[in-house]
């Protein structure tokens, strides 16, 4: 019996030496996000109909404060939003070459769509098309970090 439970106990603390959680190396980083970017992310082909116009990234500006600054911050780069390294993964500054490298299409469908497990949210029947669009105008124009503040929560 105290074989059994030896032989047991090293299976298990093998298995569980398995399943450590470590991050990624660069190999593994670079393939997932270019499998993201080219696989499992769509719209890569779809043309943003909204013209990029003074009015129309102010409105990018306006509909990315009705549902994006919780988690992007006012600039979209994560300013006031203390939770934004801590999740797994972590939320991305919109100005980051990592999120500029999408084309207009991608933004929209990731802003329509969400992203699973990251905690992207989708917004469709949330946020017409023109909104994801103009948002998508907006991303495109961000401010410098930190120039808008912070959010106002409410009930501060």
């Amino acid at each position: 019996m105290h074989r059994a439970a030896a032989v047991a106990m090293l299976v298990t603390a093998t298995l569980l030496a398995g399943c450590r959680a470590s991050a990624p190396g660069r190999t593994k980083t670079a393939v997932m996000t270019r499998a993201k970017r080219w696989v499992f992310v769509g719209g890569r082909r779809d043309r943003n109909p909204v013209a990029a116009s003074a009015h129309n990234i102010v409105d990018g500006k306006e509909a990315f404060g009705h549902y994006c600054i919780v988690c992007h911050g006012l600039d979209g780069q994560n300013t006031g939003v203390p939770f934004a390294g801590q999740m797994d993964p972590p939320v991305p500054s919109l100005a980051s070459a990592e999120v500029q490298r999408y084309t207009d299409g991608q933004l929209k469908w990731v802003i329509d769509n969400g992203v699973a497990p990251s905690g992207m949210p989708a917004s469709r029947g949330i946020l017409s098309d023109e909104e994801q669009w103009s948002i998508v105008l907006y991303l495109r124009h961000l401010p410098p970090a930190g120039s808008l503040g912070e959010p106002t929560i409410y009930g501060e």
